[in-house]
């Protein structure tokens, strides 16, 4: 699993640095760090019970290995799409660290209600789904018969709602921090169908 997320990795690296020079920039990709159960990042401890989180601090992506037998057991999306996906999508947290987009959101989820500013959140983590739906439709040769159904298993599979209601509680959206099973398989479904970024504006309205 280590050796796939390596080369979804280098995957996201040459399709991003082809968007980005497009638009006459450089594309300075992020780095994949794997640990066990407990490790140290940029941005402080990382632990087992985070998941594959992003550091803007260090431009790390860091992932338990764990993880990948989590994705099977606990939210039933094996194969190794939903690995590429999942990576991706920290890849996408990393664009909108690198253009700017996740300073610009902080800033104002500091001038707004808890949950308003849970709205952007999940707005991000929405936009990082589409990213990685972009990814996926411009590398074609990783994308096999069926991982289209395995990515959108997971998307589904990690939506707040389900994540709540898999824990015994009633979903409450104004708690959300990543958006809804239907809301992040729509927008990792709009990444794959267009391949372009620029579909992925989900602030329209908000900003």
């Amino acid at each position: 699993m280590q050796r796939t997320s390596l080369k979804v990795l280098g995957s996201t690296e040459r399709r991003w640095d082809e968007i980005f020079k497009a638009s006459g920039e450089q594309y300075p990709p992020p780095t994949l760090v794997f640990y066990s159960q407990n490790g140290q990042s940029g941005c402080g401890a990382a632990q087992a019970a985070m998941g594959p989180f992003y550091c803007p601090a260090d431009q790390r992506i860091y992932i338990d290995t764990d993880f990948f037998n989590e994705m099977e057991t606990r939210f039933n999306a094996p194969g190794d799409f939903p690995i590429g996906y999942i990576i991706a999508h920290e890849v996408g947290h990393h664009i909108q660290t690198i253009t700017g987009q996740a300073d610009r959101i902080r800033k104002a989820q500091q001038s707004v209600s808890e949950a308003d500013g849970n709205a952007l959140q999940v707005q991000m983590e929405l936009q990082a789904d589409c990213y990685a739906g972009v990814w996926a439709a411009r590398d074609t040769n990783l994308m096999e018969a069926g991982d289209l159904e395995e990515g959108m298993r997971a998307a589904e599979a990690i939506g707040d709602d389900t994540l709540q209601k898999a824990a015994g509680r009633r979903p409450v959206p104004e708690s959300f921090t990543h958006g809804s099973s239907a809301q992040r398989m729509a927008w990792l479904r709009k990444g794959l169908s267009t391949g372009d970024p620029a579909q992925c504006d989900t602030f329209k309205g908000s900003l």
